[in-house]
């Protein structure tokens, strides 16, 4: 994550690194203009975070992470949010524990608004003060990256939280409804075999995780012209996939029983509905179907007689897309597949048969802040893409995320893979 980004306004003109700072703090705040107060505290399971403590926790980066260590006049807020609002640095000291966020009606939802005000105003202090320091611009750049990571969390989590409620309301009761379109034909094609490289190139910022880019040897294959729709995956529900054991990895056979799954996480039990952002919406069996685990997807997979794609067949598959121009070109909300317009990813993070592991040479930022992604590569499975509730600056091929393989609240869906040509 060593490079510097270069933002630019609507008219084409570079944006200064204090006016991106205030339009991505300003981005996350307008997440929450169709949120009330009480809205913001709850906690529907372990790994969803309330909103405020979304809203606080990023802030806190800012806070601890640069302030109080570059602006000589700054004075931390309140010094006990260090514990509150810290998530996984355990080199910065002891934390709240995950699960019970919820519990935290205090501070307020004010209070935090003022939090993440106290720190914008000394953020444009610093920003000022030390315009050519170029450690502190890597650092917020960081941070701003960091911010926007959490916008998408702040979204899903929100989306989780207002499922459970009887009532199904809207994260944003403005959504439309995409306009009914039709699936291209799901075919198979042939992907690039032989050395090739992999990771981030540079030229725009990008996470330590995404380093070094390095060679990979790549076997023939083929891989989905198009990520599994809902339609599909209603075929599999129909045709007893739920109640075949051998289509299941023991892990997942194991997890659908115990849980009682028989269909994506958001679908009415009929299979006639959805809980969209927008609130219960119709099923649309076009749509890429969405929310379900790495156990369901590998399960779809075996059941489609194919598998999941790894991370290099994906990677190399999403560069030539890109350079083709099928990149994402929306914002938030609506997958662009469903405003008819033509990409290889962008609409749903998708699961890889690829475990959440290092690359050769990886080497993790130095300090605390290492802790930000080599800690947690292990016992997860890498997802590629990003997804309709991503920010748009990080949809590009390099880009890694993980989840453990029972996940089912982010956007995840499916990509088929087939070896041979």
């Amino acid at each position: 994550m060593v490079s510097s980004e270069a933002a630019a306004r609507s008219d084409g003109s570079l944006m200064s690194l204090t006016d991106r700072y205030l339009q991505i703090r300003a981005a996350t705040l307008s997440l929450c203009e169709h949120l009330v107060p009480e809205d913001h505290v709850v906690q529907s399971m372990p790994d969803v975070s309330p909103t405020k403590w979304h809203l606080a926790h990023v802030t806190w980066f800012f806070d601890n992470f640069i302030l109080k260590s570059h602006l000589k006049s700054y004075q931390a807020f309140n010094e006990k949010f260090g514990y509150l609002f810290n998530s996984y640095y355990y080199s910065e000291g002891e934390m709240h524990v995950r699960p019970k966020r919820g519990l935290l009606s205090r501070p307020t939802v004010v209070e935090i608004l003022e939090y993440r005000a106290n720190v914008d105003e000394a953020m444009q202090d610093l920003l000022f003060a030390e315009a050519s320091n170029t450690e502190i611009e890597q650092l917020v750049i960081l941070g701003l990256n960091h911010e926007q990571q959490h916008q998408e969390l702040l979204l899903t989590d929100i989306k989780h939280v207002f499922s459970c409620n009887p009532l199904r309301p809207a994260v944003h009761p403005a959504l439309s409804v995409p306009p009914a379109t039709s699936p291209e034909e799901h075919v198979f094609i042939a992907g690039a075999s032989g050395i090739r490289e992999i990771g981030a190139t540079g030229g725009g910022f990008f996470f330590d995780n995404e380093t070094p880019r390095h060679r990979t040897l790549l076997h023939e294959h083929s891989i989905g012209s198009r990520l599994i729709t809902n339609g599909e995956y209603l075929e599999f529900i129909r045709g007893g996939g739920y109640e075949t054991c051998g289509l299941w990895l023991s892990d997942g056979w194991s997890v659908i029983n115990e849980r009682g799954w028989a269909r994506p996480l958001y679908w009415s039990e009929d299979h006639r509905s959805e809980f969209t952002c927008g609130g219960e919406r119709d099923l649309d069996l076009n749509a890429p179907v969405s929310h379900v685990s790495y156990y369901e997807a590998d399960a779809f997979a075996r059941w489609a007689g194919a598998r999941l794609p790894t991370e290099a067949e994906w990677e190399v598959a999403a560069t030539e897309s890109a350079m083709k121009g099928n990149l994402l070109e929306s914002n938030y909300w609506q997958p662009v597949s469903a405003a008819g317009k033509s990409q290889f990813f962008g609409d749903v993070w998708e699961w890889m048969s690829s475990s959440y592991s290092p690359y050769p040479g990886f080497e993790p930022l130095p300090g605390s802040l290492g802790e930000y992604n080599g800690k947690f590569m292990c016992n997860q499975m890498t997802v590629r893409g990003g997804s309709c509730v991503t920010s748009t600056d990080h949809i590009r091929p390099s880009y890694r995320s993980f989840f453990y393989p029972d996940a089912r609240w982010q956007f995840l869906g499916i990509r088929l893979a087939k070896d041979g040509s």
